[in-house]
């Protein structure tokens, strides 16, 4: 017997960035977190019933190699393009993308280097 759920998720705008962003950088670390909570009570949020308009993204991802810090939000920006021209979707993203490397430089870790014979 196979059960099935129409429970729909409670997150769909963080569940759609989770899924765009792992589809098209296959990051190695991806942390969302959803700080809406923290600006509801701002200007622009009146009215707004959306519990998911503000969102801090940590990506490590070797997608963003040989690209300036610019070109990486510009690259995330465009994928999410749709969740942030929705009614009610995503007003902010404040975004830290690294590469392996430089996540591995930054925990004082030796970066992981190829041996190919």
């Amino acid at each position: 017997m196979t059960t099935t759920s129409n429970s729909s998720s409670q997150t769909p705008m963080e569940d759609s960035i989770r899924r765009k962003i792992t589809e098209a950088l296959q990051p190695t670390v991806l942390n969302i977190y959803n700080d809406s909570h923290l600006h509801s009570h701002h200007k622009a949020m009146a009215g707004s019933t959306s519990g998911e308009t503000h969102f801090r993204l940590e990506i490590t991802s070797d997608a963003f190699a040989s690209k300036p810090q610019p070109a990486r939000h510009r690259l995330v920006y465009g994928l999410l393009k749709d969740e942030m021209a929705a009614e009610g979707g995503v007003h902010a993203l404040q975004l830290r993308t690294k590469t392996v490397a430089e996540e591995e430089k930054s925990r004082g870790q030796a970066p992981s280097t190829a041996v190919s014979e």
